[in-house]
């Protein structure tokens, strides 16, 4: 078998970055920028400070929301309850920004981590996770993006079908019974598991991650009408499901094969635009404004484009909606799937 190709995503080069300014499109706009991380890894360091340059940039983000990445996970106490510290960390950068008086409302929502194949033990980490996360804590993210061809920078990666497994499925279970939200993160062959999942569990609000992370690497590249095809047959699949939302964003990752961080130049809103509309305008006609938002997934899409650019884009994506419609894609979907302030 052929060995799989291992990814790591491009940092952030602020250089780069710099040498394509643009005029901020609809500034007044209000928005909730859904997906985001705070992390300190080498050359890519994300947290307040780093925040609040990109959501101060020009676009009106008037609230975030933090998802899980493995970060700040407690030294010491039992296995499953470490990525409590991660919910501990985000709340005390909230309650920072809340110091300082930020206009926007940073990690106004936080979505972290458990390992769903724990089962019934789950139960007790969701009430830790809860009480960390002092009324800000709305959800979990198990991801489970695997492929026999590709492996994503994660240190352990998930088991193929996760989602079927009976544990994995009874720890899903205690989700509902907190009234907390799942965020899906896998990639576009993977699509018909969730529906399946999304299925089992209709009153569990879940939202897909990253337009449902359409593969554009390794054994897919060069193949961008097949992979819209089965994409598409699956995203038609999902919206069948009306506890699905999906989020539009996180095409700048190395996976999806777009590679603008190998240009001498960073691209421009309207070279972006006209990458991801097909996806992004697919997903609106599938699910609706009300089941879909704009996220950033900064700092990881930062690696190919800058915070500014990246909402310019969307706003060109949107250009043609209704005013209604442009508040559900900016704000309303996410400010209700998260049941924000």
């Amino acid at each position: 078998m052929t060995a799989p190709i291992v990814l790591r995503h491009p940092l952030p080069r602020p250089e780069w970055l710099s040498k394509l300014r643009e005029d901020i499109l609809e500034p007044e706009l209000p928005i909730v920028d859904p997906h985001h991380h705070l992390w300190d890894h080498p050359g890519n360091k994300y947290f307040l400070d780093e925040l609040l340059a990109d959501v101060n940039s020009g676009h009106n983000i008037v609230s975030t929301v933090f998802l899980q990445c493995f970060w700040a996970y407690r030294a010491d106490g039992p296995e499953e309850m470490k990525p409590v510290g991660e919910t501990d960390f985000v709340a005390s950068v909230a309650a920072e920004a809340v110091r300082r008086g930020t206009r926007t409302n940073i990690c106004a929502g936080i979505v972290g981590h458990t390992d769903f194949t724990l089962g019934d033990r789950v139960d007790a980490v969701l009430r830790a996770h809860i009480a960390a996360g002092q009324g800000r804590f709305r959800g979990i993210r198990h991801i489970t993006a695997r492929n026999h061809r590709i492996l994503a920078s994660m240190a352990i990666p998930p088991t193929h079908g996760l989602m079927a497994e009976p544990a994995f499925r009874k720890g899903f279970a205690w989700l509902e019974r907190h009234g907390l939200s799942y965020d899906a993160w896998l990639y576009h062959t993977q699509i018909d598991q969730l529906v399946d999942l999304a299925r089992a569990f209709p009153g569990t609000p879940i939202v897909l991650n990253h337009v449902g992370g359409p593969l554009g690497v390794g054994p897919y590249r060069g193949k961008g009408d097949e992979v819209f095809a089965a994409w598409r047959a699956g995203m038609k699949a999902l919206a069948g499901c009306p506890n699905v939302h999906m989020k539009l964003g996180g095409l700048a990752m190395v996976v999806n094969g777009f590679d603008f961080h190998e240009n001498v130049l960073p691209p421009s809103s309207g070279e972006l635009a006209a990458a991801w509309a097909p996806y992004m305008d697919a997903c609106i006609e599938d699910f609706g404004a009300d089941r879909c938002m704009f996220e950033s997934n900064f700092p990881v899409d930062k690696g190919m484009c800058s915070y500014p650019v990246l909402w310019n884009a969307f706003k060109r994506i949107a250009a043609g909606a209704s005013d209604g419609e442009k508040a559900a894609l900016f704000h309303d979907t996410a400010h209700r799937f998260y049941r924000l302030p």
